[in-house]
């Protein structure tokens, strides 16, 4: 009985308009005087003697026309109109009789439509928007709020798969165990084994952990729920826990299927401190979240699979057996996975034939996924720019410099004396790295400013990928960055602000050594710096007394001292390669590695 009175049941709106129509009903039958549909006709003398008995109450003046309207004695109103004999005494006569005329008659309405219009349809339309309104509110509450707002992708939906996915060979052999479970649940089942419900996949930005989890989804065939640990945090308490919820019930609908948190660092933090309170909004969607990690079966094949840049904020409870017990990192990729991961861009865009992916992957050491899909994508912008329709090996070049550096300043006003500093600067580092061993071989040498900031900069490339760096290295590397300073401190006599970065730079690896790498004869192998944040940017904090902290800063100064010390030494030793070398990049603007070599073994 209720279903049928749901499906008979008539909207709101429904009820206002029949009631309209009645009262329009209405007013046409009971005062049909005002609807002003028609003008019966009179001739003049008529409309004479009714304005004369006061009959005539307004009256509108066209041409040679009169349209009045007249009441009679039970008071009924009536429109008609009269053709004009003569416009001398028409004036003079609706005037002593007390006629209202102008060009138009004034509206008049019967009291039903005035109590329609006045009281009835304002009401009804207040009752009606309110009621809308009312319904959005109440449908955000009971509909939205609860609900988990994941991105639900059919099996084929993802459109990834591992052949997407290079440079992270060790993160996908650690996958493709779940991506079997979830084809042979059986296999694992007969065995007793049982698969870890949760993977946390650790690493930098841009290295492709979400790609990762959309292609375990396409590899495995099932569906794919993606959420951001971010959408679950709502201003209402309690709503994230809701969602977190909610989701894990369409989880279990779906199985097997397999769910993406992203950023899972934003409601996993580490719960504790006095600040916090118990009814902590986050609090309450990580207890969930720990909750239903618990109480869903594993066996039914639903794969819970996280993503964070952040593992150190983790909660434990989060971490331990039985929830996200299985860590998979995606690092940043070696020569051979950039190599691999530049080929899979390269893909989407025409090439030329002569397109050398090992020097790009050389030259591009430390860089993430993300990176070089963009290194890829400039280099197709750049053969747009310069009118080719494919992609050469000269356009990958500059597309690495773009992204290290920016875009060239073409039009930059620079003086002679400053491109002459810039040119020494350049030369200064190039020429210490040659002269010391292990030393990584330059590349390039330029003077042409770029967006960056930079006016000039030196690019070193390895041969081979480094994975180790020895104390004389590391020192040598340091003198390699005092070497610009000491070119101007040479050549000029005086320091400029260009080396602020060599500074930094130099400063950092210094204190590096002393505090972390166990390189300084006076601490030996102390940890006396704890580095807090290993993938967003490496930020240290130190671990020792102020006494001990004091010390640290005699000893990089000492450091970086000595370095500079060498790097001078070695300028004084070439100072006639000095000379010919800046003149050389002074003429040339930028110079490969292999025409500085030849200057400096001529």
């Amino acid at each position: 009985m209720n279903n049928n009175d749901k499906k008979h049941k008539k909207p709101i709106i429904f009820y206002y308009l029949a009631a309209l129509a009645v009262l329009l009903l209405l007013n046409a039958i009971v005062f049909p005087q005002y609807l002003g549909s028609t003008f019966n006709e009179v001739d003049y003398s008529t409309f004479q003697s009714m304005v004369r008995s006061h009959s005539v109450t307004q009256a509108v003046v066209e041409n040679d026309t009169v349209r009045f309207i007249a009441v009679d004695k039970d008071g009924n109103r009536s429109n008609y109109k009269t053709n004009i004999v003569t416009n001398s005494e028409l004036s003079s006569l609706l005037d002593e009789n007390g006629v209202r005329y102008g060009q138009d008659l004034p509206e008049e309405m019967s009291p039903l439509l005035s109590v329609l219009l006045s009281w009835i349809l304002p009401l009804g339309m207040m009752i009606f928007f309110g009621r809308m309104l009312s319904r959005r509110i109440g449908g955000m509450n009971t509909m939205s709020f609860g609900k988990s707002g994941a991105k639900i992708y059919a099996e084929d939906e993802t459109g990834k798969t591992f052949a997407d996915v290079a440079g992270e060979d060790e993160a996908k052999d650690a996958l493709r165990e779940i991506v079997d479970f979830l084809h042979n649940p059986k296999k694992y089942a007969d065995i007793g084994a049982s698969l870890p419900k949760g993977a946390l996949l650790v690493g930098p930005p841009g290295t492709g952990k979400t790609l990762l989890a959309k292609a375990v989804a396409g590899e495995a065939k099932v569906p794919f729920f993606s959420i951001s640990g971010s959408e679950f945090v709502e201003m209402f308490v309690g709503m994230g826990a809701a969602k977190v919820r909610d989701l894990f019930r369409q989880a279990g609908e779906k199985a097997p299927c397999i769910v993406f948190i992203d950023e899972i660092d934003t409601i996993g933090k580490k719960r504790g401190g006095a600040i916090e309170g118990g009814n902590d909004e986050r609090e309450q969607t990580l207890n969930q979240l720990l909750t239903e990690m618990d109480g869903f079966d594993g066996n039914k094949g639903v794969v819970i699979l996280a993503a964070t840049n952040r593992p150190e904020s983790l909660d434990k409870a989060l971490l331990r057996p039985g929830r996200f017990d299985r860590r998979i990192p995606v690092e940043l990729p070696d020569m051979a996975g950039r190599e691999a991961i530049l080929k899979v861009h390269a893909k989407k865009v025409k090439l030329e034939g002569s397109v050398d992916f090992n020097s790009i992957a050389r030259a591009t050491q430390g860089a993430s996924g993300a990176e070089l899909a963009n290194i890829v994508n400039e280099a197709a912008l750049r053969a747009v720019r310069m009118g080719r329709s494919a992609v050469g090996q000269e356009d990958l070049e500059e597309s690495v410099e773009v992204v290290i550096a920016g875009y060239q300043r073409k039009n930059a006003s620079i003086s002679q004396h400053e491109r002459e500093i810039v040119a020494y600067h350049e030369i200064g580092h190039a020429l210490v790295a040659a002269r010391q061993s292990s030393s990584a071989p330059v590349h390039k040498i330029t003077i042409i400013p770029r967006t960056s900031g930079a006016l000039g900069y030196t690019m070193q490339v390895d041969e081979d990928e480094r994975f180790l760096m020895s104390r004389d290295e590391a020192f040598n590397k340091i003198a390699t960055f005092t070497g610009g300073r000491a070119a101007e401190e040479l050549i000029f006599g005086s320091v400029t602000t260009g080396a602020a970065n060599d500074i930094e730079q130099a400063t950092r690896l210094a204190r590096g050594m002393i505090t972390r790498y166990g390189m300084s004869d006076s601490f030996d192998m102390t940890a006396l710096e704890t580095v807090t944040n290993q993938y967003l940017g490496g930020d240290t904090t130190l671990a020792c007394s102020p006494e001990t902290a004091a010390k640290i800063d005699a000893e990089v100064v000492a450091l970086i001292r000595k370095a500079h010390e060498k790097a001078i030494g070695i300028l004084k030793g070439d100072i006639d390669k000095l000379h010919e070398l800046a003149a050389y990049l002074l003429e040339k603007e930028t110079i490969t590695g292999e025409e500085f070599m030849r200057i400096l073994n001529d």
